[in-house]
Order: C-alpha cells, then sequence, then structure tokens
C-alpha cells in the first residue's frame, strides 16, 4: 500500500469512530500474538501490552482520550455480556459451590477485609494522604464499582481506577507463580483467591487455567464486589479512618 492510501485510511478512521475500535484490537491482537511467542509469559500478559501500545499510539498520534473512547466504547460496552456469561461455567460448578459454600464464605471476608485494610495501613505508615489512603481501600474490585466506592469515602476514582487495573495486571502476573510455589494445586482453591485479590483481569487469567479456576474467580470476583461496596464504607468509618 502506498503512502498515500495509508494517509487516506488514516483521515477516514480518526474522523469516525472506527478509530478508536481498530486499534483497540489490533493492539490487543498483538498483544495476543506476542503472549502465545513467547509461551504464555505472563510478564508480557496481553492487558499490560495492548495498554501500553494503545497509550504509545495516543501520545504518539495526539489523539485525544474522548475522540478514542468513542470507538473504544463498543469493546467497552461488552463486558457486560462477558460478565453476564461467567454464569456458564460458574453453573456447571453448581454442586461443589453447595459443597464449599462455608469456606469460601470464610475466605471472602477474610480476603476482602485484609485487602482493602492493609492497603489502607500500608499508604498511612508511608505517610500517604488520607485520599490517597482512602483511593487504594476498593482497588480490588472491579474498575466501574471500584471508582463509585471511592467516591463515596472520599477518595479520588481517577487514582483508584489506575490501582485497579494495576492490580489485576500484578494478580495476573504473580498468582499462578505464587499458587506453584506455595503448591496450592486445587483449581477452585486458586480461583477464589484470584478473584477476590485480581478481579476480572485475574479472572481472564484463571480461565486460561482451567475453567473450575476461572469459575470460582468469577464467583469470588462478583461477591467480593458485592460485599465491598456492602462493608468497606461502615467499616473504614467504624475504625475512624473516614474523614
Amino acid at each position: 500500500m502506498t503512502d498515500a492510501g495509508i494517509a487516506t485510511i488514516w483521515v477516514y478512521l480518526s474522523t469516525t469512530p472506527l478509530l478508536g475500535l481498530t486499534i483497540t484490537l489490533v493492539a490487543y491482537g498483538i498483544a495476543y500474538r506476542t503472549y502465545l511467542w513467547a509461551g504464555s509469559n505472563p510478564l508480557l500478559h496481553p492487558v499490560v501490552l495492548a495498554v501500553t501500545m494503545l497509550i504509545l499510539f495516543l501520545v504518539a498520534t495526539d489523539t485525544p482520550y474522548e475522540a478514542y473512547f468513542t470507538g473504544g466504547q463498543f469493546v467497552h460496552f461488552l463486558l457486560g455480556p462477558a460478565t453476564v456469561a461467567l454464569a456458564i461455567p460458574l453453573y456447571q460448578q453448581l454442586p461443589k459451590i453447595r459443597r464449599l459454600w462455608l469456606p469460601v464464605l470464610i475466605t471472602l471476608v477474610s480476603g476482602v477485609t485484609i485487602g482493602a485494610l492493609s492497603s489502607v495501613a500500608l499508604a498511612r505508615l508511608f505517610g500517604a494522604s488520607l485520599q490517597t489512603q482512602l483511593s487504594l481501600a476498593p482497588k480490588s474490585v472491579t474498575a466501574p464499582v471500584a471508582m463509585g466506592i471511592s467516591e463515596q469515602i472520599g477518595g479520588l476514582p481517577s487514582l483508584t481506577a489506575v490501582m485497579v487495573v494495576a492490580t489485576g495486571i500484578l494478580g495476573a502476573i504473580l498468582g499462578t507463580k505464587l499458587f506453584a510455589l506455595l503448591r496450592i494445586r486445587d483449581d477452585s482453591v486458586k480461583g477464589i483467591a484470584m478473584g477476590i485479590t485480581a478481579h476480572g483481569i485475574g479472572t481472564a487469567r484463571a480461565f486460561q487455567v482451567s475453567t473450575e479456576m476461572g469459575a470460582f474467580s468469577g464467583l469470588a470476583m462478583a461477591l467480593s464486589t458485592f460485599t465491598t461496596a456492602l462493608v468497606l464504607p461502615w467499616l473504614l468509618q467504624w475504625l475512624g479512618w473516614l474523614g
């Protein structure tokens, strides 16, 4: 293709919502192929690579985020149906879930409480401002809910969104390695841990390991989101950590 042809395509895409959609799909396609080429190395997780490529592209072309998101929102919309679709593998694990409801409940409450309070405590220990501390509290919850919780308790939603993505990526990269180090072999146990700590990105990684691990991760992600939204503001208020 000639330079003139490439320029024509660029002018067309840059003035339509197709720009955001196209570069999102292309970036993830390249990132996923790279991930497979590297033998599924978690350090080259496709989400990390795709996000990095998108940031570099927007900066290099001086494209406003708002212009990108007019097309990127079509991919964003699919998060809803994808989340609902998690019910299918979850239903397939229903007999095991019924047997494990008490351990799951205990793990859920412990994980949500320790995850949130340890983040606030560490931020306080290192001298972070109160707003930063509160922004970190819901970091293990899926982004839209985490941002809402952050705003409610006095945090900074934009900072919370960054921490949510970082937490998910770190969980996806380090989670399976940590399970191997601790010699944890039960996929249901690994899935619950991944879903509580690394939300959607961790759940996507869990499904790459096994359907059972992905199903339990999806369950933990949904339940921890509900529990955090319900309990966290009250817990922080009770501890006197809210301004």
